[in-house]
């Protein structure tokens, strides 16, 4: 950030948070994880069983525009003291707000949909049952929780449950990978002029960077700040420094570990699935599934509780985003904090659209074919905000003294022209 210096902060006041490493770890860590939900974890298993690991370099590539665009969500929070559909109401024509929103909320309650399902069919992989009954059992308990429990006590279990990713850790340690041919290729790249191939890279940014992660990490930034009774940043720049830093190391441990993740999932797929010719998978369930003959029963079983495991944090998120959204652009208040007689909007939007979600196993959605649509609304709202992002950080109407600095400016504006270009590839090959 500008003006960030030894003369802006001669003498940083002791970091707001102590504690030691771990409890710096908090949106961006939660964030992260979240990403790696279970309609992600079918893309990246379909990338590996299709492409082994001739996609895998691409990881490497959008991990640090997922590092700068999610500094820039969080920073927009903490600095600002409003989250980014607040920001945009503030600041700029509200047309715009509206249509942004809109496109979340579509996009969000498909994803839920998708996601929720995708639990349903894991538990019923695991246990046996109705898929439509545990979809909506998943939906109504990920609602239960956000409503009845305090923003520390939820904070504290979203953080736990980042945990159950490790499962895909586990699965890709007993997968058999060929580390050396993996590893090379994460450094070089094979591509295919194709438009499989075109696709399946445009898909690993969408699954990557996308919207409802922005609203979720600048809100909980914004939950933070008031947890721990601070002022905005904007406001009280004398405690800029430690906690832009902390802001930073959360983002990129959050980041990493949800990278890390991603190629665990497309290894172990390509190691088991691709080698043994099965290259058409089209739901993270479909791959549980497929591995058990391949990879045994521990690592179908692994894998089937890692759905279920991120599913039950990315749904929060999904719901989460979608209530800051729409309470931010009706100008009300809305926290995970608040109780739910004092925030009927926002706990409602977490309520309507988790059902919604669920609803839509209900009525012979393809989940595939939503998905499908889910990702081109991502990506016609993607790449917009991204830029409205960039220029509300460099706004100094909103930002104060704390704007962006020019290297992470280009960084930031390099991450929206990937992501626009990704668009038109999207749309140029898939529709």
């Amino acid at each position: 950030m500008s003006d960030r210096g030894s003369a802006l902060i001669p003498e940083p006041p002791p970091p707001v948070r102590s504690g030691g490493f771990l409890r710096t770890l908090g949106p961006g860590l939660v964030t992260g994880a979240a990403d790696d939900d279970p309609s992600g974890i079918g893309t990246h298993s379909q990338i590996g069983a299709q492409f082994g690991y001739g996609l895998a370099w691409t990881f490497v590539l959008s991990f640090p525009l997922m590092v700068v665009i999610q500094e820039v969500a969080a920073e927009i929070g903490r600095v600002t003291g409003a989250g980014i559909a607040r920001n945009l109401r503030r600041h700029y024509p509200r047309p715009l707000l509206w249509a942004m929103v809109t496109l979340l909320l579509i996009a969000n309650v498909v994803n839920l949909g998708a996601d929720l399902s995708a639990m349903g069919a894991a538990l019923v992989l695991l246990t046996g049952g109705s898929p439509g009954l545990f979809t909506l059992l998943f939906g109504i308990l990920c609602v239960l929780l956000e409503v009845t429990l305090s923003y520390p006590r939820y904070a504290a279990i979203l953080k736990w449950t980042t945990l159950s990713l490790f499962t895909y850790v586990a699965v890709v340690a007993v997968a058999g990978v060929p580390w050396g041919e993996a590893l090379t290729s994460l450094i070089v790249p094979k591509p295919q002029w194709n438009a499989a191939y075109a696709t399946a890279m445009v898909a690993i940014l969408g699954t990557t960077i996308s919207p409802y992660l922005f609203f979720w990490q600048a809100g909980q930034e914004i939950e933070e700040q008031h947890r721990h009774h601070a002022k905005p940043l904007c406001i009280a720049p004398r405690e800029a420094g430690p906690e832009l830093k902390r802001i930073r190391t959360d983002t990129l441990v959050g980041m990493a570990f949800s990278s890390i993740v991603s190629l665990a999932i497309v290894f172990a797929t390509a190691a088991t699935l691709n080698a043994k010719g099965i290259t058409h998978i089209e739901t993270s369930a479909q791959a549980a599934e497929a591995l058990r003959p391949i990879a045994g029963q521990f690592a179908f079983a692994m894998f089937a509780l890692g759905i279920i495991g991120t599913g039950l944090l990315a749904v929060p998120v999904l719901a989460g985003s979608a209530a800051y959204a729409v309470t931010e652009m009706a100008g009300k208040a809305g926290s995970l904090d608040s109780k739910p007689l004092q925030a009927r909007l926002f706990y409602a939007t977490i309520a309507v659209t988790t059902l919604a979600g669920a609803a839509l196993t209900s009525v012979a959605v393809d989940p595939v074919r939503a998905l499908f649509w889910a990702a081109v609304v991502n990506g016609v709202l993607a790449a917009p905000l991204m830029a409205m992002m960039m220029l509300i950080v460099r706004n100094k109407r909103a930002m104060g003294r704390l704007t962006l600095s020019p290297a992470a400016t280009l960084l930031g504006w390099s991450a929206t022209l990937v992501m626009a270009a990704a668009t038109v590839l999207f749309f140029a090959f898939s529709l």
